[in-house]
């Protein structure tokens, strides 16, 4: 047997089991847990090693399907949007917009040091791209979006390469956001602001958030009618020339029915659509993770680790010496630190699954969990953008030979 196709309800059953492995491997090893290493990071590895040393030793090539992935990152983002009420969006206004510009700055040093490090591995600078915000901050859907535009530029491999850092950079931001923030917490004795602590205590303790039946379609079906509104909404933009990812607006329906329920008098109970969005985060994760194709990386793994190694400093210096600060140098700001280190190494799921792993800890931080979501939804996309057209401009990637040429 050449192949064996995992498809359906089956990819759901292995992610649960990946999930509660790396749940069990936390428990047991108090390293992973002390620095909030995210079990998804931890049960998707142990996966995709499983399964190319079953294909190793003569057994058959596990590929997943995982067409499942893309809806459960829409109902994902859909609860964050719930979770924005405008009394938390203004709240975090001016946050916002410092991260934004940080995002910026720190996109153009992260590809700095990507085409820095391709010249002295005596490569084309356009590879260093690569290496740097169209992989890293950019994710699996730039990298191989870009690949196809630079290959067709004349540089051979580079959806490969960028398919290779997009994929270690998923799990480089996995392993030292929650690290990084803890050191900063116990480094500064941080902790959750009274109030806040007492608001997530008294949505915890609220009786009106008791399960039934009801209460648990109605979550369903809010969430249902906000997939299909933001599937209508981003079909009417793209009619009009306006590309935005699927799971930006369906966020955006979810902040928009939220706010509505709030002005006529219907909160919506934020601490239940959490709850669903903590699940379908941690399954995509897992998905993630569990289906990446080691042995198709394995021959390129050594320039890879060096490159990530540089580009983890890079992330390090510039979170701890310069987002922490500016960011207030709180508790929240210590959150957000983690979330920045997901965001820019791997995606906005890597930064939220770093906060959460914190958060549930130390305590919560509703100013990281609206910040870097809005960041990592809309501006780190387009940002990305005009930073990666920007070095495309100079004259040394427009001047350097083609390989091969």
């Amino acid at each position: 047997m050449d192949s064996l196709q995992v498809t359906g309800a089956d990819v759901i059953i292995v992610a649960i089991i990946v999930l509660w492995v790396g749940n069990r491997i936390t428990q047991a090893i108090p390293l992973l847990s002390k620095y909030s290493i995210p079990i998804a990071v931890t049960g998707g590895l142990l996966c995709s090693i499983v399964v190319v040393m079953i294909s190793a030793l003569g057994g058959p090539k596990i590929v997943f399907d995982m067409s499942i992935r893309d809806t459960l990152l829409m109902v994902f983002f859909t609860t964050i949007g719930v979770s924005a009420k405008f009394s938390r969006l203004a709240a975090g206004g001016k946050a916002l917009g410092i991260m934004a510009v940080c995002a910026g700055v720190f996109l153009l040093v992260q590809d700095f040091t990507g085409v820095l490090l391709a010249k002295m591995f005596d490569a084309h600078p356009g590879y260093g791209l690569f290496a740097g915000s169209v992989s890293l901050a950019g994710g699996h859907g730039t990298a191989i979006a870009w690949g196809k535009e630079a290959e067709a530029a004349g540089l051979p491999g580079a959806d490969l390469v960028g398919i290779a850092f997009a994929t270690f950079g998923l799990v480089a931001g996995g392993v030292i956001g929650g690290p990084i923030s803890e050191w900063l917490i116990k480094r500064n004795d941080l902790a959750p602001a009274e109030d806040v602590k007492e608001a997530s205590e008294t949505e915890d303790t609220d009786q009106s958030d008791a399960y039934s039946l009801g209460k648990a379609l109605s979550v369903m079906l809010i969430l249902a009618i906000c997939l299909s509104l933001g599937e209508v909404v981003n079909r009417w933009l793209f009619s009009n020339d306006i590309k935005l990812p699927g799971f930006l607006t369906a966020m955006m329906v979810g902040i928009l029915v939220t706010n509505l329920a709030d002005h006529f008098g219907k909160p919506l109970s934020v601490k239940k659509f959490d709850k669903v969005g903590e699940i379908s985060l941690q399954l995509f994760l897992a998905m993630s993770l569990m289906s990446m194709d080691l042995a198709a990386l394995a021959s390129s793994f050594g320039v890879i680790f060096l490159v990530l190694m540089v580009q983890i400093v890079v992330i390090t210096l510039f979170a701890v010496l310069l987002i922490f600060r500016v960011m207030g140098s709180d508790y929240d700001a210590a959150v957000i630190v983690g979330g920045f280190c997901g965001l820019g190494m791997g995606a906005t799921p890597v930064a939220i699954a770093n906060m959460s792993a914190v958060t549930r800890k130390y305590g919560p931080s509703f100013k990281a969990f609206l910040v870097i979501p809005l960041v990592g939804a809309f501006f780190i996309d387009l940002l990305n953008a005009l930073v990666i057209k920007f070095f495309i401009g100079l004259p040394m990637l427009q001047n350097a030979p083609i390989p091969g040429g």
